[in-house]
């Protein structure tokens, strides 16, 4: 067995996100088409003495270590005991954006206690991790439904896509606590397990645009982009993303997106790609 593993940690983007109803313990159920992007983070095991998890790479936090660390919670939920290995993640993807970094670092971990065939994880429950634990763990395009749980693989366009990151960052407690369900009304014939009509749009879009005057200008800028199919929020944010047909057309209004916003991060990625 190995004494060293690397698992690369993909992003994700919602193409579209609707919010359902709130069960009686708190958590929402939700439907959203979800597809992986080419852009990751890196997950690096070494065999080491003790047990440690270490961030480093353009978005770790200060000290290399985050407060409230997925990667502890893994062990923490599905009581396990945590093995003698030190985990250096190589953070390249935005935190807090909606882009889904923490989850797929813990799904990334996961893929590798695997591989070490650390205890029979096959029954384990990785929603209670996070609700895009499941999601990363299948590590496919998917139609995502009820709390992120119940996965069904699920084939979609290929797009190009600009991604940008406004200086907000947003916290998924906090806007899943504003949510105003009486405003939404999701019609539950449209709950199915099939994509349909009502599969657009992003029900976080309309808060953060009624909060933050940067998201609400933002968002109308991608949408004026030329050659844009659609631009919408991802996730709970704050990222933002316009969907293109070429990488031309992407790279393009990448330029025209750091000449009026040089000092907020952008990059072009796709989906569909062949996976490594």
């Amino acid at each position: 067995m190995p004494a060293e593993f690397t698992e690369l940690s993909p992003a994700k983007l919602n193409l579209f996100l609707k919010i359902i109803n709130k069960r009686n313990n708190g958590y929402h159920n939700l439907r959203s088409g979800v597809t992986l992007i080419n852009i990751y983070d890196e997950v690096i095991a070494k065999k080491d003495s003790k047990f440690s998890v270490k961030y480093i790479g353009e978005f770790s936090p200060i000290n290399n270590k985050f407060k409230d660390c997925i990667v502890d919670k893994i062990f923490l939920k599905l009581n396990l005991p945590k093995p003698n290995y030190c985990f250096t993640i190589k953070k390249n993807i935005p935190i807090m954006s909606g882009l889904g970094s923490a989850s797929s670092n813990a799904a990334a971990v996961i893929r590798i206690l695997e591989k070490l065939n650390y205890k029979d994880l096959k029954i384990k429950n990785f929603a209670q991790i996070g609700a895009d634990v499941p999601f990363f763990v299948s590590n496919h395009d998917s139609l995502i439904r009820e709390i992120g749980d119940v996965i069904i693989k699920q084939s979609f366009p290929k797009y190009y896509f600009l991604i940008i990151k406004p200086k907000h960052n947003c916290s998924t407690k906090e806007m899943y606590n504003e949510i105003n369900l009486d405003k939404l009304n999701f019609d539950l014939n449209f709950d199915t397990d099939e994509i349909n009509e009502a599969d657009s749009g992003n029900d976080f879009e309309i808060i953060l645009e009624n909060k933050f005057k940067e998201i609400n200008n933002l968002l109308k800028f991608m949408r004026s982009l030329p050659n844009v199919i659609f631009a919408r929020l991802t996730g709970t944010g704050s990222c933002i993303f316009a969907a293109f047909e070429s990488k031309k057309y992407a790279d393009d209004s990448q330029i025209i997106f750091q000449e009026k916003f040089p000092l907020l991060w952008s990059k072009v990625v796709e989906n569909n790609f062949k996976q490594n």
